[in-house]
């Protein structure tokens, strides 16, 4: 199959893909809303490659990431296309934009108010991003949130949100009729299948949310929902460890981190139901 170009626009970001997999190529429209994809522009934030390694087409053939032309990741099962442009898109963002503060944390909007939820793999982010996505919350991202220095004002994304495991089960029970990927298997991090957007989400892309919540997520199997405060000082060091551009930034990025933290209600919630965790955090912000 000859190589296709795509171009993708995601919150303030042009990507150019450049791809022959067959499975990504299956993906792509129905995991993005047709208003992502453009007619070639003059212009690209980034310029990537989602291609089989030249030795390895035919025989036990693998799938590459490359940017700007250059491999970045091991090369994997051809059926890893999907997770592995995500994941890739993801790692470009996070070591070449330096405009933004960037956070490792999902973000979800509401009322213009937003939830800012940072966590490592394990820790639920993403399975509860997705819950409340599709429970009346507007999606910013489900792994890097983009905050504007100075302003403060958090982008949006709102691309698919990627689910590991046991969370893609739970998501699919609680919002019924949501788009999926084919379940990649065998990753690093298990199975991964990624979800569409919500539709509102990829239509209210241009507009910018102001911080209001902080929130950290603690999976526990069977655990009842707890929310408790977590003090303002500690969530900040934490945030700063998860931001990756933090240091890049300085004077810049610690004003930003701070002003992010003084503004918003700082929360460390466990939880074992997700429908029981998106209704405690629904009820925070009608509260609030």
């Amino acid at each position: 199959m000859q190589p296709r170009e795509i171009y993708l626009r995601t919150g303030p970001f042009l990507t150019h893909l450049t791809t022959s997999s067959e499975p990504l190529l299956e993906a792509l429209p129905s995991l993005y809303d047709p208003r992502c994809f453009v007619a070639r522009p003059d212009f690209c934030d980034f310029h990537v490659f989602v291609r089989s390694p030249p030795l390895r087409r035919w025989l036990r053939p693998k799938v590459e990431f490359l940017f700007e032309g250059a491999p970045t990741f091991t090369p994997s099962p051809p059926d890893h296309a999907v997770p592995m442009f995500e994941s890739g898109l993801n790692w470009v963002i996070s070591t070449t934009v330096q405009q933004y503060l960037i956070i490792h944390a999902a973000a979800v909007e509401r009322g213009g108010r937003a939830a800012i939820i940072p966590g490592q793999s394990g820790s639920g982010k993403s399975t509860l991003c997705a819950g409340l996505a599709f429970r009346g919350w507007r999606l910013l991202s489900d792994e890097l949130t983009l905050i504007t220095p100075v302003t403060t004002e958090l982008l949006a994304l709102a691309r698919p949100i990627n689910l590991k495991n046991e969370s893609i089960e739970v998501v699919r029970r609680l919002a019924p009729g949501l788009v999926f990927s084919r379940p990649a298997e065998d990753t690093i991090k298990g199975t991964i299948a990624l979800v569409k957007p919500p539709e509102d989400s990829v239509a209210r892309m241009e507009e910018p949310a102001r911080p209001r919540w902080i929130v950290f997520p603690v999976y526990e199997k069977g655990a009842a929902t707890r929310l408790g405060i977590r003090p303002r000082a500690e969530s900040f060091v934490e945030l700063a460890a998860n931001a990756v551009n933090y240091g890049v930034l300085g004077e810049l990025g610690f004003n930003t981190l701070a002003e992010v933290v003084t503004r918003s209600s700082c929360f460390e919630l466990a939880y074992g139901d997700l429908e029981d965790a998106v209704r405690v955090l629904t009820e925070m912000s009608e509260s609030a």
